[in-house]
């Protein structure tokens, strides 16, 4: 059966930050869905909440496993709640996922300060787009730069995600996760802190840090972040 891939986004971008992604898969032959959690995207109307976000992933997967074996991926925000979906008790049908830009514990004062600074930026003109985009203009190659934020930015779910992060239990998570399991780090990532960490915790985890690279991994360096989905699915395609 062919290996399906579902796609999950970070904080305040949406489904339109995968395109890169979705087209290398497409011309590999794979099934792709791109979810857009509750408060992005195209569903920047609705509420987020931890549970909502949980189950958009729950359905993408268990409909992208009627068909094939289920690859996830998720990035920041959108890895970290797949971290706490992949590693519950009730074992999801997963067959293997990446984790990227999300080998952090989001709680106490690190968290408090990532607030602290989103805030901090939405109080600004314009809500600080004007710098995010002069940020984003910087690091982000022509050939996504448009996707990164063709969904609209989630600015008004932003400290209500960040919060909801706090109540993840990913240790007892990464702990769980039996399947093969990839963190996918940038060298300069922020979010890098715990990594050593998260592979005591699952040894049976690959960690690849892709060099020159900063948290946006999966649109900074989007030829590298394809080449490693391709491995992922390899290796499921050879179980």
């Amino acid at each position: 059966m062919v290996v399906q891939v579902v796609l999950v986004h970070g904080i305040r971008t949406s489904a339109t930050m995968w395109r890169s992604q979705v087209e290398y898969l497409a011309e590999r032959g794979n099934p792709v869905t791109p979810v857009d959690l509750p408060g992005h995207g195209s569903r920047m109307s609705e509420e987020f909440t931890l549970d909502s976000a949980l189950a958009t992933i729950d359905d993408a997967v268990r409909d992208a496993a009627a068909r094939g074996p289920v690859l996830l991926a998720g990035h920041s925000m959108g890895g970290l709640i797949s971290i706490e979906y992949v590693g519950q008790e009730d074992t999801p049908p997963v067959a293997g996922f990446i984790a990227a830009s999300c080998t952090a514990i989001p709680r106490g004062v690190g968290l408090a300060a990532y607030r602290m600074l989103a805030r901090g930026f939405d109080s600004l003109p314009g809500r600080g787009m004007w710098l995010t985009n002069r940020m984003l203009d910087r690091i982000l190659p022509p050939e996504t730069r448009h996707d990164f934020g063709a969904g609209g930015y989630a600015l008004d779910a932003q400290d209500v995600a960040l919060r909801s992060l706090s109540v993840l239990d990913l240790l007892a998570a990464v702990r769980r996760i039996e399947v093969p399991l990839w963190f996918v780090n940038g060298q300069y990532d922020q979010l890098r802190v715990n990594e050593r960490l998260f592979l005591e915790l699952a040894p049976h985890a690959e960690l690849i840090v892709v060099p020159r690279t900063t948290h946006h991994v999966t649109v900074m360096r989007p030829q590298v972040f394809n080449a490693l989905l391709n491995v992922a699915i390899t290796t499921l395609e050879q179980t």
